[in-house]
């Protein structure tokens, strides 16, 4: 099966069955393989066909999940870009993609060289042109998602996921977390987002199931949508977890729809589920993954041990291992940094073989995660060999946030580190140097910064300082501004 195919699978199993719905809009399956012909029909008629990218930027809503799937349909790839990213990140991410058809709120172009459709054009009650009639395009080995996820080193780079990548992860995600017809999943993570795209549409749509896409999470209606829609799992992030379990005790909601709940993008603490699960009464088991692994690798069985502090068993279908600085394989208990290997591995790094080769090496996925197994096959997540910082359960990564306050005029130099948090898991902490008879104030700079980065990855607080600490060989000492913020705040 290819997602390609899909709408007309399902529409032809069970026409009159729910399908996928937002707070306005509530899809059968027949509406839905409605929809996406008519949405490829127009893409169609724009000129949209095999090995072209579509740039998707829309918030959380069912016209996403459509012009996904019309995409594919005509054997195109998807790049799903964050509706709150600036204009120079959007110019990025549409350049370096190559998209030539962007998909946002307004219509509004970005370039011009890029034609630009308004979400209304998929929207149901207005019929822009002709359905396509032609059968969906089905290749295995064709391009199907670009996810921009950023390096420790210059811009954020597009992660190629081919449709072997999306069918071979649903189908492990299937497998483990035993998603069935009867299944109904709540979305409340972005869509622009591998885990809100696999593992909460293409997964639970793949098994015959219904999804329920919400613009976001949010704390004071997430239990009274479980309660009316009664679904029977999600998927959401330690933060999220976090600001559940923080609920005054009196909150006691009716979660006995729910047979689980999957945490992962940043570790939780063992604590903090434990006390969850004995809370609301249904488990949160924990995975791991990426997005150059498509989105996991393991994952805490449903039906077995479940090891808190631990991110589970490897999915079938994958090997998980880890390896010393040469790479070679460890035994059991030792630490070093996290391999993946399975069909679930990325095609590359968009335009750019040199990081896929030393990323991809003898056809192991090097994570940069450090991590430990244990005798009985789980895996732990103990440090990171990148500098990423993770907030909420999204990826910063220090060298973007750097390089945009090394674009002030003012500054010399800048250095950004994670510090904890008790809600978030991490915040971004940036320590700026100014050039000599030159000065910038906190104000100025973190206006800079608004102008060149989204909101979650601007500095929660930016320190200038004299100079900034080296090291023997004249690279900044970022163990030292830890430990100097840890002076100030400990």
């Amino acid at each position: 099966m290819q997602f390609s195919t899909l709408p007309d699978l399902r529409a032809a199993q069970a026409p009159h069955a729910p399908c996928v719905a937002d707070a306005a809009t509530s899809l059968s399956n027949g509406e839905f393989h409605s929809r996406v012909l008519v949405a490829a029909g127009l893409f169609d008629e724009l000129g949209i066909g095999r090995g072209d990218v579509v740039a998707v930027m829309l918030p959380n809503q069912v016209e996403f999940v459509v012009a996904m799937f019309a995409a594919w349909r005509l054997g195109a790839a998807v790049t799903p870009i964050n509706p709150s990213l600036t204009a120079q990140e959007t110019i990025h991410q549409i350049t370096d993609s190559g998209a030539t058809l962007l998909i946002n709120g307004s219509g509004a172009r970005v370039l011009e060289r890029v034609q630009t459709l308004p979400v209304a054009a998929l929207h149901g009650e207005v019929q822009f042109g002709a359905r396509h009639a032609m059968p969906a395009v089905v290749d295995s080995a064709a391009l199907a998602l670009l996810i921009y996820t950023s390096g420790t080193t210059g811009l954020p780079k597009g992660v190629m996921l081919d449709h072997a990548n999306l069918d071979a992860m649903a189908r492990m995600s299937r497998d483990a977390m035993q998603i069935t017809a009867g299944d109904h999943c709540l979305l409340v993570l972005p869509l622009f987002h591998v885990n809100g795209i696999v593992a909460s549409i293409l997964t639970p749509l793949s098994a015959g199931s219904r999804v329920t896409i919400r613009a976001r999470f949010d704390i004071d209606t997430f239990f009274a949508d479980v309660e009316r829609l009664r679904p029977t799992y999600f998927s959401a992030v330690p933060t999220i977890y976090a600001l559940l379990d923080a609920l005054p005790e009196h909150v006691k909601p009716d979660t006995s729809s729910l047979r689980y709940g999957i945490c992962g993008a940043a570790p939780a603490a063992a604590e903090l589920l434990s006390h969850f699960e004995a809370r609301y009464g249904f488990p949160v088991v924990e995975g791991y993954g990426l997005s150059e692994g498509t989105c996991a690798s393991t994952i805490n069985p449903l039906h077995g041990v479940r090891k808190a502090g631990t991110v589970g068993l490897p999915f079938p279908g994958q090997r998980v291992a880890v390896a010393d600085a040469a790479g070679r394989l460890l035994p059991a208990g030792a630490t070093g940094q996290v391999l993946v290997q399975g069909p679930n591995v990325m095609r590359g790094y968009l335009g750019k073989p040199d990081e896929t080769a030393q990323t991809i090496v003898d056809g192991w996925l090097r994570t940069g995660d450090l991590g430990r197994i244990d005798g009985d096959g789980y895996l732990s997540i103990v440090g990171r060999l990148k500098e990423m910082i993770i907030r909420g359960g999204e990826n910063i990564y220090p060298k973007e946030i750097e390089d945009a306050l090394a674009a002030f005029p003012a500054v010399l130099e800048a250095a950004v580190i994670g510090a904890p948090h008790p809600t978030l898991g991490e915040i971004v902490i940036a320590y700026v140097a100014c050039r000599a008879g030159q000065h910038g104030t906190v104000d100025a700079l973190n206006d800079h910064c608004a102008t060149r980065l989204t909101r979650y990855k601007r500095p929660a607080a930016i320190h200038v300082v004299g100079s900034l600490p080296k090291n023997a060989v004249g690279k900044i000492d970022k163990l030292k501004l830890r430990a100097m913020w840890r002076q100030e705040h400990e």
